[in-house]
């Protein structure tokens, strides 16, 4: 069974609505007191549409006592054809209710197939049943088809109890899916609204409560303006915490100075360009940390009256910070610590992660049925980080490694490719890619070259150069990879007007190479993160939909990056 955040994230969810859904149990007989054991002794004297019919019974009475698993175990083998309609819905009820109790969305999906039938189904069940669908798409990392069941739902049903998971959804969704979803009734239409608010204002806490504020007056009947979601009913308890001035740790010399003055300019052209639209912008004071005291920094930081830090960039000074008890200012690190965990409050933690990648090809591999991977990573130690997080996560999600190969750079790939095919635990159903252009480039027609042309390959970021070069990159098509929306444009948003802090990449993208580009576009997140800060800190459910991803930091701070997926056709980047 998956248990990703998503999954872990939908435990609310699932209390909530079957608190809401007690009475739905009356539609179960008491069966003249029989236990659910006679009754399956009884349906193996029995028949076609008779024993189909006891076997249902006995399932909802083990579900009843408590035993899901026995429950969905039963009501999953027998044969569902012979049931009557009615049967039908209970069973539809049954198995659904089981589904979010054991977090199985796809359970609870195959038993909401009834919803597209023909049958013509009560309100209250059909309710029902779309609720647990719409909970279950959001668990299964579908939030646009969550965010339509739920906001239709709404519509007939005009139940405020939806609005927690409906804002949540909404807040994974890319502004085109966004305008997608406005065309789908009043309801939906002013559930974007608000949240593409909360998108434009969200870095200024005055200005987005007036906003929400407004937008209730003029929308006085929707549900989201009767009952606030849980997020945004938060923003008045931190409307004194408006951040004015972000002190900016980051080396002048050095090691990292390039890395450093490229997120510099990544920071510094963002504030400018939300300061030539007329929007207010925190003052910015640089630091430079080269040989300084990370405590020193602090102090000055603090006497000068800053409220909010971006940095430290070094990975030593950041696994620094995340073993104590908390930092003195609320703190954007611009790196990951090297601890299992990070254990400061008011620590947040973001940087351009291999390791998320691969955590997301995992993800996406077993959300595409593939359960047997074999990998692919250099041999060194970027390789073995990268290898570490996909199998942790692999293996989490329930799939089985059966190949490694730790590959030499330098040296072809025919090798690599032969013995990731045949020098596992059998055959792979899946690869995960970690290899620069060069080297990815060799593997689809090496694979093509051992019969293995339909393996799906799942490549992080790194296989992708940048820009399109259909001529070089013929060789990849069919290869999957995700990578930040600013340089896959049309596979991220449809378009290059949609994406994120567009003007602010017009104004800094012009001739930079691609990696100066995602380290521009970092420099961009990192200040819109750092000036939500305490938005951040209040509100459990945030997520920021950035220029290098969707952007939602976990329980210990550390921010999670969700990358949009492309696939090589004809040798460009385009839609999966």
């Amino acid at each position: 069974m998956r248990t990703s955040l998503t999954r872990l994230a939908g435990a609310a969810m699932v209390a909530l609505t079957l608190a809401g859904c007690a009475g739905t149990s009356g539609i179960v007989d008491r069966f003249g007191g029989q236990s659910p054991n006679d009754l399956l002794s009884q349906a193996q004297q029995q028949q076609g549409s008779e024993a189909a019919a006891t076997r249902l019974q006995a399932a909802e009475l083990f579900q009843r006592q408590g035993d899901n698993q026995r429950a969905l175990d039963i009501a999953s083998s027998l044969d569902r054809s012979v049931l009557s309609s009615d049967q039908q819905l209970r069973w539809a009820l049954l198995t659904s209710r089981i589904g979010l109790e054991l977090q199985d969305p796809q359970t609870v999906l195959a038993a909401t197939d009834v919803l597209d039938s023909a049958a013509t189904l009560p309100d209250s069940e059909r309710n029902t049943l779309l609720e647990r669908r719409g909970l279950a798409q959001a668990m299964n990392n579908q939030p646009f088809e969550a965010a339509q069941t739920l906001t239709a739902l709404q519509q007939r049903t005009d139940d405020t109890q939806l609005n927690d998971t409906i804002w949540r959804q909404l807040n994974r969704l890319d502004p085109s899916q966004l305008d997608q979803l406005a065309g789908q009734g009043s309801v939906a239409a002013g559930w974007v609204t608000l949240a593409q608010l909360q998108r434009q204002q969200g870095a200024n806490i005055g200005t987005l409560t007036n906003a929400i504020s407004q937008w209730q007056s003029n929308n006085p009947r929707h549900p989201a303006s009767r009952r606030l979601p849980t997020d945004l009913g938060k923003l008045d308890e931190i409307r004194d915490q408006e951040i004015r001035r972000i002190a900016v740790f980051l080396p002048q010399s050095g090691p990292l100075e390039s890395i450093a003055t490229a997120i510099r300019e990544g920071i510094e052209t963002r504030a400018d360009d939300v300061r030539s639209q007329g929007g207010q912008v925190p003052e910015l004071v640089f630091y430079d940390t080269t040989g300084q005291d990370i405590e020193s920094l602090y102090a000055r930081a603090t006497m000068e009256g800053a409220q909010a830090v971006i940095g430290p960039l070094s990975k030593e000074q950041v696994s620094q910070l995340e073993t104590r008890d908390s930092v003195a200012l609320p703190t954007l690190a611009l790196n990951y610590g090297t601890h299992d965990r990070n254990s400061a409050r008011n620590l947040f933690q973001y940087g351009l992660s291999a390791e998320d990648e691969a955590r997301q090809a995992a993800q996406r591999g077993q959300l595409d049925g593939h359960h047997r991977a074999g990998v692919m990573v250099p041999d060194n130690e970027w390789g073995s980080r990268v290898l570490g997080a996909f199998q942790n996560q692999w293996q989490q999600e329930g799939g089985e490694l059966v190949s490694v190969q730790n590959y030499d750079p330098s040296a072809s790939a025919t090798s690599a490719v032969k013995s990731v095919l045949n020098g596992g635990r059998g055959r792979p159903d899946m690869l995960f890619l970690l290899a620069l252009p060069g080297y990815a480039r060799q593997v689809p027609p090496t694979l093509d070259y051992y019969n293995a042309a339909n393996l799906p390959i799942y490549a992080t970021s790194h296989a992708y150069e940048g820009s399109p070069q259909p001529r070089l990159d013929h060789d990849l098509d069919d290869v999957m990879f995700v990578d930040i929306p600013w340089l896959i444009p049309e596979a991220a948003a449809g378009g290059i007007d949609a994406l994120p802090f567009e003007s602010t990449r017009e104004r800094l993208i012009q001739d930079d190479q691609p990696a100066m580009i995602k380290l521009h576009a970092m420099g961009v997140d990192a200040f819109e993160l750092a000036r939500r800060l305490p938005v951040m800190s209040a509100i459990g459910g945030f997520e920021l939909y950035g220029a290098t991803g969707r952007l939602a930091p976990g329980q210990d701070g550390r921010v999670v990056r969700t990358l949009p997926w492309a696939v090589f056709r004809n040798g460009q980047p385009t839609l999966p």
